[in-house]
């Protein structure tokens, strides 16, 4: 019998709740999230900021008439914190380099998720969702708002 090591991380917690795709949804994801950490005795920064920016942008760049979106939180047992938007626009991807080149005016939110975050990205499907993931090592000094160009880390992902 052929046994398969797993090579994802152990989940000690996680947190999951559906919002209404409205800046009352955003705001409330936001306030779910601070007390969801702080039960978890995590640090609130930059967790909270990042969680903020990803829910205002599905509210606004992911929203669909009568659709909401999804906030998920993961602990790994290591202390990783994993948040994940889920929205119902997979066609409207958020775009790397305009982010990092010359932002609009409300074009900076991805810049401050590229800044705090250790790692972030984009998970297409199931069809029509897409989502946008940002996850914060304690390893690597996350958690605790030092943007990581101040904590001696690379800018390379």
């Amino acid at each position: 019998m052929n046994e398969q090591i797993s090579t994802l991380p152990l989940v000690a917690r996680q947190f999951c709740v559906p919002l209404s795709a409205t800046r009352r949804g955003a705001r409330l994801g936001r306030l779910l999230a601070t007390e969801q950490l702080r039960s978890w005795g995590l640090p609130l920064d930059p967790a909270r900021l990042i969680v903020a920016e990803l829910t205002a942008n599905a509210a606004l760049h992911g929203r669909v008439p009568g659709r909401s979106f999804r906030l998920a939180l993961t602990m790994t047992a290591e202390g990783v914190v994993r948040i994940e938007v889920t929205d119902t626009r997979g066609d409207v991807l958020p775009d790397r380099q305009t982010s990092a080149a010359a932002p609009a005016e409300s074009g900076y939110g991805l810049l401050l998720v590229e800044e705090l975050a250790d790692r972030w990205g984009v998970r297409l499907g199931p069809v029509p969702c897409k989502t946008v993931w940002a996850e914060l090592d304690p390893a690597t000094g996350a958690g605790k708002g030092v943007p990581r160009s101040q904590a001696g880390r690379g800018v390379g992902r």
